[in-house]
């Protein structure tokens, strides 16, 4: 995002995450028109995967690039961020897909786990299937918990991950799991944005906990309070970390990321409220094939731009523009 800088009436990094999420223009003419599948994975559990409506006939768009766009924490196809995308997308005549987290396609999932920050694996499949199944080239987008989660499989794919896309990119992506963890429970940000996590994070657990009875304390997880707590009683066991310090060690992305070996694009505002600055990675920390956009402003999956009351526009555009000439 060189030269990105927010609009002088949007000031602060709150402002910038907040505003957008809630009242920015997000896409110009109709609303995405999705199409979705259920896709069954390899534990006999299932993901919904959002595709967004071709403009031409099905045989054409299997030969368009195709954007894949893993969501955030508690996102989905309808976040703000993942219809700007899908505006972009429509606007290039890529074909969109925005395959779901477990859990967060408005349906429970069956199986006695969710998803987490480092769950490559998971992307893995996903993307193996989508190029087992469209012929032209792929790139795919992962938009904070989403991006660190492909960062990590590109991580540990190395120069196989060729074999599925083109490129990658990660977008507000808490790369320091523990850095993000820490400034995400203090302050403003405990009082805003992890009780709106957990607003919904709680009562999806809990129905978990109805459909395998005794898989975590019910009440160590009604008793949480932050992340750390929620991960340490939900995400880190249910997923095989010994607990949240090992979870949040083992799935952060930014010690891995010499290892990539396809074209990355680690985007990541300085005023991010829980992802700090000092946590970004250096050019030293990364390898060849990645890139860092690092401006000024942006706040969280935010980057408006333009004037009262705001577009979206500028973000996908500058992601999809660096991705362009990789296809």
């Amino acid at each position: 995002m060189g030269g990105y800088s927010a609009p002088p009436w949007l000031p602060g990094g709150n402002a910038q995450t907040i505003w957008p999420a809630l009242f920015a223009r997000r896409f110009d003419g109709p609303a995405p028109v999705y199409q979705r599948e259920r896709w069954t994975t390899p534990d006999d559990d299932f993901i919904d995967v959002d595709w967004q409506a071709a403009a031409v006939a099905d045989a054409a768009a299997n030969r368009m690039p195709l954007l894949v766009l893993f969501h955030g924490l508690e996102g989905s196809s309808a976040s703000h961020y993942a219809q700007a995308f899908a505006h972009a997308a429509r606007s290039r005549g890529w074909r969109y897909a925005v395959p779901h987290f477990r859990g967060c396609s408005g349906e429970l999932n069956r199986g006695p786990r969710a998803y987490h920050s480092g769950d490559f694996e998971e992307i893995g499949w996903i993307l193996e299937r989508m190029r087992s199944q469209h012929t032209g080239p792929i790139v795919a987008v992962g938009v904070s918990l989403g991006g660190n989660a492909l960062l990590r499989w590109a991580e540990e794919a190395g120069e196989a991950a060729a074999r599925c896309v083109r490129a990658v990119c990660a977008v507000s992506s808490p790369v320091d799991l523990a850095a993000s963890g820490a400034a995400i429970g203090r302050g403003f940000n405990r009082q805003v944005y992890t009780r709106m996590f957990l607003r919904s994070m709680k009562p999806k657990a809990l129905r978990k906990l109805l459909q395998h009875p005794g898989l975590f304390s019910r009440e160590r997880l009604v008793a949480a309070r932050d992340l750390y707590a929620f991960d340490d009683v939900f995400t880190a066991p249910l997923h095989g970390f010994k607990g949240t310090d090992d979870y949040w060690s083992r799935g952060s992305a930014k010690p891995h990321l010499q290892r990539i070996r396809i074209p990355a694009l680690v985007l990541n505002a300085r005023n991010d409220p829980f992802v700090p600055a000092r946590s970004l990675p250096h050019a030293a920390h990364v390898g060849a094939c990645v890139t860092l956009w690092q401006p000024a402003h942006g706040g969280h999956v935010g980057f408006p731009d333009g004037p009262f009351p705001g577009h979206l526009y500028t973000l996908p555009e500058r992601v999809l523009g660096w991705l362009v000439p990789h296809l």
